[in-house]
C-alpha cells in the first residue's frame, strides 16, 4: 500500500531499464551522503541531550564577559527542581546583608517544614535550626525541610516568601522565572530557564563573594554527623567550585556549575538529564569544549551577548514541543523555544 501510494505522487513513470543503472548510482551516493552526514552529526552535537527533549536545556557563559558560548533549547521553560534553593539562598544573604538575621539566628522548624518529604534533614517538633547551619544544609544536602523553615521566617510565609523570590528574579534579570516554593518540589506553575539560571548563579557569585563558600562544601557536620551532599563534581573535576544540583521526576537531573582555572571563568547549566552520571558528562564535556574560549577577567555585569557563529556547535539543535509548560504572565514578552539568549541588561 505504501509503494502504491508512493507511485501514485509521480507524475510519470521512466522505463525501469533505461534507469536502472542511473537509479543505483543514485542510491549509493544517497547512502554515502547519509553516512557522511550522520558522522558529523555525532561528532558536532556529542553534547547534545540524553533526555526528553521536553526536559533538556543547557547553556554555557563565558563568566569574564558574559558571552554565551553555547545554547540549547535554553529559553524554554523549564522546572527548577532544587535549583529553586539558589534563590532561597540568595534571599538569605541578602537579609544577612540587611541585619534583619545573623548566622546565630535560630530558625523555628514550623509543622509545615517538618512534613516536607526528602531531602531533608528531620526535626522533632518545636526543633530549631541555626542560620548557619541552614545555609549548609540548604546548599550542600539541599534539605527541603529546611528551605521551607528559613523561606516562612524570612518570607513570613513560604507563600510571601516565594512571592519575594520572584519579584527578586525580576529585578536580577530573570525574565522568565515564577517561584511558587522556597524548596523546589514539584508545582506546576513553578517555572524557569536554562538562561535565568545561568543568571542567578553569575549573580550569588558577584553579589555574595563573602558567602560563595557555602557551594563549594561537599559535606558538613550537624549534629555530630556527617552530611554528605550531592554534587559529584565537586573535588572530583579540575576548577569546579560550585553551585547546585536539582531533581525531580518532572525536570530531570539538573545543576548549575561554576568552573575556574588559569584565571578563565564559565558558568553551565545543564537541566533534563536523565541520570546524574549523564548531566555530570555533559558538564565535564563542555568544560573541556569551551574553557579555551572562555577570556580571562572580572565577573561579567553585562550578560549574555549570543556567541559568534563560530564559536557555537556546528548546526542548531530543532526546538522541541513543551506541552503544557506555560510562560509566566507577568514577564511582558513571549520567550521562544530554542531562541538565542537575548542580551541582557546590567545586573542591578
Amino acid at each position: 500500500m505504501q509503494a502504491q501510494t508512493h507511485s501514485s505522487l509521480l507524475p510519470f513513470r521512466f522505463p525501469r531499464f533505461r534507469l536502472s543503472g542511473l537509479w543505483r548510482n543514485v542510491v549509493a551516493l544517497f547512502a554515502v551522503a547519509t553516512l557522511l552526514a550522520g558522522c558529523a552529526t555525532s561528532e558536532t552535537l556529542s553534547v547534545a541531550p540524553q533526555a526528553a527533549p521536553d526536559k533538556f536545556a543547557a547553556i554555557v557563559v563565558d563568566a569574564s564577559n558574559g558571552r554565551t558560548l553555547y545554547q540549547a533549547y535554553s529559553t524554554a521553560p523549564r522546572y527548577p527542581a532544587s535549583l529553586t534553593k539558589m534563590m532561597t539562598l540568595y534571599l538569605t544573604f541578602e537579609a544577612m546583608q540587611q541585619g534583619r538575621v545573623a548566622k546565630t539566628t535560630f530558625i523555628p522548624v514550623s509543622e509545615n517544614a517538618r512534613s516536607q518529604p526528602p531531602s531533608k534533614l528531620g526535626f522533632k517538633r518545636g526543633e530549631k535550626i541555626e542560620l548557619e547551619s541552614a545555609i549548609r544544609a540548604l546548599a550542600t544536602k539541599s534539605a527541603n525541610d529546611v528551605a521551607v523553615a528559613v523561606g516562612e521566617y524570612i518570607g513570613g510565609s513560604e507563600e510571601g516568601f516565594a512571592r519575594q523570590m520572584t519579584a527578586k528574579a525580576r529585578q536580577l534579570g530573570m525574565t522568565s522565572t515564577v517561584f511558587r516554593n522556597a524548596s523546589g518540589l514539584p508545582d506546576p506553575q513553578q517555572r524557569t530557564t536554562a538562561r535565568d539560571m545561568a543568571v542567578l548563579g553569575m549573580a550569588l557569585r558577584k553579589h555574595f563573594p563573602q558567602h560563595y563558600s557555602y557551594f563549594s562544601a561537599t559535606d558538613f557536620n550537624f549534629r555530630g554527623k556527617r552530611v554528605r551532599g550531592h554534587n559529584d563534581l565537586l573535588g572530583r573535576v579540575n576548577g569546579v567550585d560550585g553551585i547546585k544540583t536539582g531533581y525531580i521526576r518532572a525536570s530531570g537531573f539538573n545543576i548549575v556549575t561554576s568552573v575556574q582555572t588559569d584565571g578563565r571563568k564559565l558558568v553551565i547549566v545543564v537541566m533534563g538529564g536523565d541520570t546524574a552520571r549523564k548531566r555530570n558528562a555533559q558538564v565535564e564535556e563542555m568544560i573541556v569544549r569551551y574553557m579555551p574560549q572562555a577570556a580571562g577577567g572580572s565577573v561579567a555585569s553585562q550578560l549574555f551577548t549570543p556567541a559568534p557563529a563560530a564559536t557555537a556547535l556546528a548546526a542548531p539543535l530543532p526546538a522541541p514541543a513543551v506541552p503544557g509548560m506555560p510562560m509566566p504572565v507577568d514577564t511582558g514578552e513571549t520567550v521562544q523555544e530554542g531562541d538565542a539568549p537575548v542580551p541582557m541588561g546590567e545586573l542591578q
